[in-house]
């Protein structure tokens, strides 16, 4: 029985492995930095955390620092970050260079560790990852304050987070 335990432990894990390794792979194929500032939507479409509705916002992204309660470490976006630089065929592959980031951002429920959310962001360029912060904190405010609804914010950061502000009536 100890070694059917065993060798059963031992495949679940190799199992795991398995998945978790080619949960990390993007599209190489079909990743591209042409629609910068914006990511490659056929390999970043976006995706939500499906814990964050509108009915319960008030105990989870307008409670302050709930966002650290669901942001995955850096051992686990860092092999993204360095995958998606390769994926996304950027010339620059200094990882400082970017941010492993959200499409739709925690602060809007969006999901913390599908890959379908994440992605490299430049930190340069006119519209950089610094600029999708202060978007993203206003979006944020306004959902908090009942401005706008968390379906139509995450909607407009998912679309085009450049126009997100102007889309949703608060910029």
């Amino acid at each position: 029985m100890r070694r059917f335990t065993a060798i059963t432990c031992a495949l679940a894990l190799a199992a795991a492995g398995v998945i978790a390794a080619s949960a990390g792979t993007a599209q190489a194929s079909t990743c591209s930095h042409a629609y910068l500032p914006l990511p490659d939507s056929s390999c970043t479409p976006g995706a939500y955390n499906p814990d964050v509705t509108q009915s319960n916002i008030h105990s989870t992204i307008c409670v302050s620092g709930w966002t650290a309660t669901v942001r995955p470490p850096t051992s686990y976006t860092n092999p993204l970050k360095a995958q998606g630089i390769i994926d996304y065929g950027y010339s620059d592959t200094n990882m400082a260079d970017y941010e492993e980031d959200h499409l739709v951002p925690l602060e809007l429920g969006g999901s913390p560790r599908s890959t379908s959310n994440l992605w490299p962001e430049p930190y340069s360029g006119t519209k950089t990852a610094t600029t999708k912060d202060g978007v993203e904190t206003k979006l944020k405010n306004a959902v908090c304050a009942g401005t706008i609804t968390l379906s139509a914010a995450r909607s407009a950061i998912k679309t085009n987070w450049t126009t997100a502000l102007q889309v949703t009536g608060i910029g």
